[in-house]
């Protein structure tokens, strides 16, 4: 008798290593997942702190590779994925709000205005000595939203753990004008074009052959 073949393993192929998100986000996770690639989740021990006069570009990026070697160290063999983001408004970082106070300020700093989501992944093998990062940057668009229709939005999806008070993938899209990238899902967290380069360079395949270069 033949055995059956799970659904997940019809879809995805065995990776050459463990593949590690470096993350707890939730939004992370789920994009992932759509490269039907198995992973597993731990928490990177970060301070997230910006250093004095830090851009928002150099914050992502040091912080994205920050994330990717603290998991490493834990998981020498396996290939880790670390990412960050950081709204930035003509060079003024702008981070998860928190609290509904500070998303209501962020959202009217905006209003009217082009910000730059800067969003960076690194990838970390340990044992193979493999280490690069790269960023997405997405220019977004904010209509000039009044109090009442940014009020309005806090209380109906509450994005207090989203970089720049707006979840795009959900009701916050009614917030923009437009939004250019080259990565489009770089703006909900991880930027998926650029995490398939990286990982499938540091030996994860995704698609059962190596990628052309």
């Amino acid at each position: 008798m033949t055995p059956s073949i799970p659904a997940s393993a019809e879809t995805s192929l065995p990776a050459q290593r463990a593949l590690v998100l470096g993350s707890t986000s939730r939004y992370r996770q789920e994009l992932l997942q759509r490269l039907r690639t198995p992973f597993t989740v731990a928490a990177p021990d970060v301070d997230e702190t910006p250093q004095p006069g830090e851009a928002p570009a150099a914050l992502a990026q040091r912080l994205a590779l920050a994330k990717a070697r603290a998991v490493a160290a834990a998981f020498p063999e396996a290939v880790v994925i670390g990412s960050d983001q950081v709204a930035d408004l003509d060079g003024l970082p702008l981070g998860k709000p928190g609290t509904h106070e500070r998303a209501v300020a962020q959202l009217r700093q905006m209003r009217g205005r082009t910000v730059m989501f800067q969003t960076a992944v690194a990838v970390v093998c340990r044992a193979s000595g493999f280490e690069q990062a790269s960023l997405a940057v997405v220019k977004v668009r904010f209509r000039q939203l009044s109090d009442e229709a940014i009020e309005n939005y806090l209380r109906a999806e509450q994005p207090y753990d989203c970089a720049g008070s707006a979840k795009s993938e959900g009701l916050g899209i009614a917030l923009l004008d437009a939004i250019d990238s080259d990565d489009p899902t770089a703006l909900v967290g991880l930027p998926l074009i650029r995490t398939c380069r990286l990982i499938e360079a540091a030996g994860i395949r995704l698609l059962g052959a190596k990628a052309a270069a």
